[in-house]
């Protein structure tokens, strides 16, 4: 690992975590120069498709088509993901070495009906705002120089839970299918009825939708975002509808 800023840390919980719910805009910061990670905090082995070491091989290709550093992947225990101490003092390090600016994670909350949030997803933004946390105060057991992310966005959104802001992913939608597609053995295996590439980009459409343009991805800020100039809020293209 390289010790050096970075701008944005994307952390899931298991090894496609990031690209379904941050993909877009990994590839979106990466191309505008700012220095994108992430973070995977089990290495997937309870997937119906492939194994951990396939799956390890998957994250490191789907990372070279985002454009982005593998900065710590985990293994935490697939379905027995847990926010503890220990668990809370590692991300911490992770996070206070690389002073991110923007943390992006799963919402930490869990949702009901037959889209219910995955018991991973939460327990990995409970870690992601208790690690933060941890990493900004000055006796935490960890090394360097405390650091405080600016904010924290959440992502996997369970029913019920609408995004307050859409992020534009259109013009990087091709690439994100292909980061997408890397993770072959969960979205490419014959063996699966669903098909699961078809769900993902009818959700970024869906939200694109609701946000006039043709493809997005939503996030949740649970505090309100500055807006130093109003009128930059109405500047969205409308001819991708």
């Amino acid at each position: 690992m390289n010790d050096k800023h970075y701008d944005l840390i994307s952390i899931g919980a298991h090894p496609d975590d990031v690209e379904v719910g941050t993909g877009g805009i990994l590839i979106d910061a990466s191309k505008r120069g700012y220095k994108c990670g992430i973070v995977i905090l089990t290495k997937g082995e309870m997937g119906t498709g492939g194994n951990a070491e396939i799956r390890v091989q998957e994250i490191n290709d789907a990372a070279d088509i985002l454009g982005v550093d593998i900065l710590k992947t985990f293994d935490w225990g697939d379905t027995r993901l847990e926010d503890n101490y220990e668990h809370r003092l590692e991300l911490g390090q992770i996070i206070r070495k690389y002073k991110p600016g923007l943390i992006l994670a799963p919402y930490p909350h869990v949702g009901h009906g037959r889209r219910q949030s995955h018991p991973d997803h939460v327990a990995a933004g409970l870690l992601a705002i208790n690690s933060a946390h941890l990493a900004s105060l000055k006796k935490a057991e960890m090394n360097g120089e405390p650091h405080l992310a600016e904010r924290i966005f959440h992502y996997f959104l369970p029913p019920g839970v609408t995004p307050n802001f859409v992020v534009d992913i259109t013009p990087h939608f091709d690439q994100w299918v292909n980061a997408l597609s890397a993770h072959k053995s969960q979205f490419l295996n014959p063996e699966k009825s669903k098909d699961y590439l078809e769900s993902i980009t009818s959700m970024a459409r869906s939200f694109g939708l609701q946000s006039r343009c043709k493809y997005g991805q939503g996030f949740y800020a649970v505090e309100p975002i500055l807006v130093n100039d109003i009128m930059t809020l109405g500047n969205a293209d409308r001819n991708e509808i």
